[in-house]
């Protein structure tokens, strides 16, 4: 919440005074004001007398004195939420949580007892560049930063809970963190699928399931697809000049219509200033219901946009222009090998050694038996590449098929699923009758099986071959 996207000059702001000390850092000006803290620039104290610069951080000052206990109690968990994620899943995406300090100055009661948390200093915020306008040249790193950081925050077990502009910062290299977790939640449903969180949350960036969401003794449901659907929204908002694509003059309405659109009663409307690749991956986002989104995983998503952006490899001439048909010839025979030796037993060479059965980590797939399109799952032409839908054969399959197997490659790309499994691992698997292929790959997180089959050959000579100049 800090940069310039917050409210600056509320009476707040001048909680602190400049100069003033928490514990070993030293208030240099304030920078914005939200609905329970106020975020000030500071430095190491004492550091003028030291051979070292002052390390610049911004302090977040979470007051309590005056709340009521209900009050005061949120306020002690929004920022224990930030103090143990910042702890337990730090990464070069994440602002990093230097200390916590609890002010304790008798002296100026409406200071006393102020928990004060300890970041890394940003530029700015996401808001401030949206509003600048972004070159769409630079959409795509912005993207791919953000779902790095989503990755590992799901991968760690943890939703954001209140994704927007505001809370993701750019620091003075340029470099994109996202930040503010007072509202993240650790999954800790069944096989860590959800986790509870208060009611709270930005309005616009709430995905449909949470305006009806029932409150529960622990909270209201939270899944990683919320932060999924945020993500949407922000992909529409930095084409659309700041636009939802939901229409209304209020954030209600907004969300009144999320709800029309949620429930059918309403198309997705995305605006046409979206260049095609970003429209589809705007729609995935912002699929109207949680297993809709489930199969985009912020890791997916990453994978789309990396494979999208990733410049074309530059081909370099030799002077030893004699070792050029070699080379060639080499990275034939061992790809003539790698297709040989997968694929003989795939083209009907004798009866595959195992059998595995389809697993789908979503619960709401697991209990359908209509076979319906929102819960197949995609079996992979090439594990060693990104698991898009360009890389995904038509034939679909579904929670209880029960497929052939040839063979186990351990090392292929890393797929997360619905309940953020992650495995390298891959089963080359027979097709269903009536495909055109005659073997494909499942990673292994899509079955609970353990076939007895042997190793596939990996074409470990191409890809060193390829990767010489």
């Amino acid at each position: 919440m800090y940069g310039r996207g917050g409210t600056s000059g509320s009476d707040r702001t001048e909680l602190l005074p400049r100069g003033y000390r928490v514990g070993g850092w030293e208030v240099t000006e304030p920078i914005a004001s939200g609905g329970w803290a106020t975020v000030y620039a500071g430095r190491s104290a004492g550091s003028s007398a030291s051979a070292q610069e002052p390390v610049e951080v911004a302090l977040k000052v979470l007051p309590t004195a005056g709340l009521a206990p209900r009050q005061a109690r949120k306020v002690a968990e929004t920022a224990r939420r930030e103090v143990e994620l910042g702890h337990r899943a730090g990464h070069p995406r994440l602002i990093r949580l230097l200390d916590s300090v609890v002010i304790s100055d008798p002296d100026r009661a409406f200071l006393d007892g102020a928990i004060v948390l300890v970041m890394e200093r940003a530029e700015r915020s996401l808001r401030d560049l949206f509003d600048a306008g972004v070159a769409e040249a630079d959409v795509a790193r912005l993207f791919a930063e953000i779902c790095e950081g989503l990755a590992h925050l799901h991968g760690s077990g943890w939703v954001h809970g209140d994704l927007k502009p505001e809370n993701i910062l750019l620091m003075a290299d340029g470099a994109l963190k996202l930040s503010d977790f007072g509202l993240a939640t650790e999954l800790t449903g069944t096989a860590g699928t959800h986790g509870y969180a208060p009611p709270m949350g930005t309005l616009d960036y709430l995905p449909p399931e949470r305006w009806q969401a029932p409150l529960g003794e622990h909270g209201v449901e939270v899944r990683p697809s919320a932060d999924i659907w945020a993500l949407g929204i922000m992909v529409h908002e930095v084409f659309a000049s700041g636009a939802s694509p939901f229409p209304g003059a209020t954030p209600v309405a907004r969300g009144a219509a999320v709800q029309e659109y949620a429930e059918g009663r309403a198309p997705l409307r995305i605006d046409s200033a979206l260049p095609p690749f970003w429209r589809a991956l705007a729609a995935d986002c912002l699929a109207p219901s949680h297993a809709d989104r489930a199969a985009h995983s912020a890791e997916s998503l990453l994978a789309r946009i990396t494979a999208r952006s990733a410049p074309p490899r530059p081909v370099r001439r030799s002077r030893w222009t004699r070792a050029v048909p070699v080379t060639v010839a080499v990275c034939a025979v061992a790809a003539t090998i790698w297709s040989h030796a997968v694929g003989d037993a795939a083209s009907g060479a004798g009866e595959p050694p195992g059998r595995l059965r389809v697993f789908n980590a979503d619960d709401g797939c697991r209990e359908r038996t209509d076979r319906n399109p929102q819960c197949s799952l995609g079996l992979a032409i090439d594990p060693l590449q990104p698991y898009t839908v360009d890389n995904v054969v038509p034939t679909r399959v579904w929670h209880g098929d029960v497929l052939a197997v040839y063979c186990r490659l351990p090392q292929g790309i890393p797929i997360i699923d619905e309940s953020d499994a992650s495995s390298t691992e891959w089963y080359r698997v027979r097709p269903p009758a009536g495909s055109t292929r005659s073997s494909a790959w499942l990673p292994a997180v899509r079955t609970t099986d353990h076939p007895r089959v042997p190793d596939c050959p990996r074409p470990e000579s191409v890809r060193r071959l390829s990767a010489s100049p």
